[in-house]
């Protein structure tokens, strides 16, 4: 990535606002998008019908198509925003399943032994925003925009997501962090919560200027 320009990760549960904010961030200031792979995902509907048995090809897909991601931002010559990163596949989805008793031993070691593998040749983003939201809050979302794949969800599944989200962040040291509790705000309709958390972002890294236009 060339001098000047950023990477920023936007991570979050499931119905958080990521998609939303990471369209928004690109657009105001031309940053390229990487989306998380849901419509092309060949394992996402099976998976919440029977998540033991599609549990381990359906993390091996997001692992492949976020390092992928990852790395074309890291070669890349322009400033860039990826829709949930790399680490919150093993540190989170991944560890929720296994201890969930969704995903095997062997499956679960393999994997962590790959993702590792894969990390140390990966420069990590210079800032993570983390959109915290209550199980509520998620649930609401998750409704309204009417995914039939994701109507079943286990309350519990979300609430684990949540808890581990928490412990992630607060141990992540790779690059800035910025927390950010997202129940009460709306950035796609209301202005001025997407200028105050442009306000926060700006406080936190050190291209400040990429953020005050």
């Amino acid at each position: 990535m060339a001098a000047g320009n950023i990477f920023v990760a936007i991570a979050g549960n499931i119905g958080t606002g990521k998609t939303t904010l990471t369209e928004l961030l690109s657009k105001r200031f031309g940053w390229k998008p990487h989306f998380e792979a849901v419509a092309d995902n060949p394992y996402l509907a099976d998976f919440y019908k029977d998540m033991s048995r599609w549990s381990f090809p359906l993390q091996i897909f997001f692992l492949n198509n976020r390092y992928r991601a990852h790395q074309a931002i890291s070669k890349g010559s322009d400033s860039a925003i990826q829709d949930r990163s790399i680490y919150e596949d093993a540190n989170i989805f991944a560890r929720n399943l296994y201890e969930q008793g969704k995903m095997e031993e062997r499956d679960y070691q393999n994997y962590l032994k790959l993702y590792e593998v894969m990390c140390e040749f990966l420069t990590p983003p210079d800032l993570v925003i983390y959109l915290r939201k209550s199980l509520p809050r998620l649930k609401d979302n998750i409704r309204k925009r009417a995914r039939d794949y994701e109507r079943n969800i286990p309350d519990d599944y979300l609430a684990n997501l949540n808890r581990y989200y928490d412990e992630w962040m607060e141990r992540y040291t790779q690059g800035k962090k910025l927390i950010i509790d997202s129940d009460d705000l709306d950035f796609l309709h209301n202005r001025d919560h997407f200028e105050g958390l442009l306000t926060q972002v700006a406080n936190t890294v050190d291209q400040k200027d990429l953020f005050l236009r």
